[in-house]
């Protein structure tokens, strides 16, 4: 299907009348995948010398947003609508060419998306898309723009040809109607281009499939399909375009750095952020966890911009969310593929969003002068077969209650709980149990979080608690494989009773 392509002036003029004609039930009705023939996981395997590895299929959850890198998605879900007017094949958001060999970086096998006369594009396969938060600085590039002179500090440049600050891959999956979203540490000690380094140079050093390639090897060869690539300066716009976003703030952040005239101030408790503060949230890495704190705040961040934005109230902001990603927003997405994203993002059940982090540790001053996250990867290749794989993992890590990492982070206030909850499980064998920080936000209702990605043994800690909900996202404890954030809930059910 194709639609004759307009200006852009013409483009945000019609965008009103466009979605008009356009069914609404796509943002919350229940989706009907096309069914797909099944396909067996691929492992790593060992290669010859000059052949390319094998590329592994894989698989996708739920939710868009992104902390840098996260509001590349939250930008697919502005763009949608009024892109309804340009050709769909069209991809008009790719502000730079890519050469024959670059777009070989990223996997052409088969359409990822279908349209037809009755009815919106939707995905038609598991789509990988390596999202890319870049901050570009006037120290950074050869050529300043005249209005960046003189000024006296280092300026942000609106360019996407710099270090990614943040980096995502989400797999939409449309056979298990789940989303995914890998969170990629910055400082991720791997090779790029053959050096050791640090991940986030690929993007620098040879742009976005440089970087897909680079990503494409730490994980043991999963193939990404497209990439979207967003600077800070449109972060902040498109989250004043969405009318900002409801989080809360896990700490009080204060931090400044007059040379690139950077300021971070919020304080603690939860709090309605413009995107000014909402880019400070998601900035903000100045504490004894480093860039894998801002990893989890921007976790919780990514899950609040969802919830609060997907829905059909977005639509009356998408002319200001048009002219935001215009020029601030770099992908090889076309018009139908950003349709389809769009509408299975909006559909996807929360329980259905799972939230990943690379699995790693901190490097130690003894190790390297620099600052390391260094990845581990015999539990990178498990979460890779489980998530970004052919199927869907059931069984528990362990089967060994003992060997379980238990963190527990205190929302009631309630030491006599606290003790409680530690009892039961230790009776029910989960020996390795630690008591982490208390959290600021009282929650209502306990949250079970597979901090690893372990989604079967956060089930069996439900099922024996009797209360919470379970979560696959890395905003517990680092060091635990369960965190337990206690809620208003265990008072009221399974704790009054012990």
């Amino acid at each position: 299907m194709q639609l004759k392509f307009l200006p852009v002036s013409r483009l945000r003029a019609c965008v009103p009348s466009c979605l008009s004609l356009t069914p609404l039930r796509f943002l919350v009705s229940h989706r009907n995948p096309q069914p797909m023939k099944a396909r067996s996981p691929q492992g790593r395997t060992t290669q010859k010398p000059g052949q390319k590895p094998a590329q592994k299929r894989r698989r996708i959850p739920r939710m868009l947003g992104v902390g840098i890198a996260l509001v590349g998605v939250a930008a697919v879900a502005g763009v949608g609508g009024a892109m309804l007017a340009v050709s769909l094949s069209a991809a008009p958001l790719m502000q730079q060419d890519l050469s024959h060999s670059e777009a070989g970086a990223f996997n052409q096998d088969a359409p990822i998306s279908s349209s037809g006369s009755l009815r919106l594009p939707r995905l038609t396969r598991p789509v990988n898309i390596l999202v890319l938060g870049v901050k570009v600085l006037s120290t950074d590039v050869n050529e300043v723009p005249p209005e960046l002179q003189g000024l006296g500090y280092h300026a942000l440049v609106n360019s996407f040809d710099g270090l990614s600050d943040s980096m995502l891959l989400l797999r939409f999956n449309p056979q298990t109607e789940q989303l995914v979203v890998l969170s990629l540490p910055r400082d991720t000690r791997t090779y790029v281009r053959g050096r050791l380094t640090k991940l986030n140079e690929a993007n620098r050093d040879g742009g976005p499939a440089l970087a897909a390639e680079s990503v494409s090897d730490l994980l043991g060869g999963v193939a990404i399909d497209r990439y979207v690539r967003i600077n800070v300066q449109g972060v902040e716009k498109l989250i004043d375009a969405l009318g900002g976003v409801t989080v809360n703030v896990p700490q009080d952040m204060k931090y400044q750095d007059d040379s690139q005239h950077l300021y971070i101030n919020l304080k603690a408790g939860e709090q309605a952020l413009n995107g000014n503060q909402a880019l400070q949230f998601l900035r903000f890495r100045y504490d004894s966890q480093g860039d894998i704190g801002r990893i989890q705040r921007q976790q919780m961040f990514m899950r609040a911009l969802a919830e609060q934005t997907l829905n059909p109230a977005t639509i009356a902001r998408l002319p200001k969310i048009l002219s935001v990603i215009q020029a601030n927003v770099d992908t090889n997405l076309s018009v139908e593929e950003l349709l389809a994203l769009v509408g299975y993002g909006a559909q996807t059940n929360r329980s259905n969003v799972q939230m990943l982090m690379l699995p790693g540790t901190f490097s130690s001053p003894q190790d390297f002068a620099a600052s390391y996250w260094l990845p581990s990867y015999s539990a990178i290749d498990g979460m890779v077969d489980q998530y970004f794989g052919f199927g869907t993992q059931t069984v528990a890590s362990t089967s060994d209650p003992s060997r379980v990492r238990v963190a527990i982070q205190d929302s009631t206030n309630d030491p006599v709980a606290v003790q409680a909850l530690t009892k039961a499980l230790q009776d029910s064998g989960y020996s390795n149990i630690f008591v982490d920080k208390t959290l600021n936000e009282p929650l209502p209702i306990s949250r079970i979080v597979a901090q690893q990605g372990d989604g079967a043994t956060a089930e069996m800690v439900h099922r024996f608690l009797g209360i919470g909900e379970v979560r696959i996202e890395s905003t517990g404890a680092l060091n635990s494989d369960i965190t337990v954030q206690l809620g208003q809930d265990w008072n009221q059910g399974l704790g009054e009773s012990l």
